[in-house]
């Protein structure tokens, strides 16, 4: 199940994180980054609830969106969720602020389903940097 409404806990977004070798974050923090991202898009298990799958937006409300924590739980289904995450993510991104440009933080198991999207690995040249405070 896809759902925009639903939160998952800061502990089970922690753990999907774990799962996808990816940084886990203290849960005040993740708590904060919900409540302050355009969007939060979880995928969820119909039977036992349990999260599989993660993106958040963030957005300037102009000119730029990104896309953090996008992971999906290893296995079989980890390109498709992958897939319906960042799809679903940049249509909220395109409805809401049509124009603006996507940037994304994401693990190289995303990348087919980012490519099929549209992004480049370091267009032009560009690179990006990050710090780690």
């Amino acid at each position: 199940m896809l759902r925009r409404d639903q939160l998952p806990t800061p502990q089970a977004l922690n753990r999907l994180l774990s799962k996808c070798r990816e940084s886990t974050h203290p849960p005040q923090k993740l708590a904060i980054a919900f409540k302050r991202s355009l969007c939060n898009l979880s995928i969820f298990e119909e039977e036992s609830g349990k999260l599989v799958g993660f993106v958040r937006a963030t957005s300037d409300h102009g000119l730029n969106a990104n896309l953090w924590n996008l992971v999906a739980q290893p296995g079989d289904l980890q390109e498709q969720f992958l897939a319906v995450l960042v799809h679903h993510a940049l249509t909220i991104i395109r409805r809401e602020m049509p124009g603006c440009s996507v940037s994304v933080s994401a693990a190289s198991v995303s990348l087919k389903a980012l490519e099929h999207k549209g992004f480049l690995i370091d267009p032009g040249g560009i690179r990006a940097m990050g710090l780690r405070l």
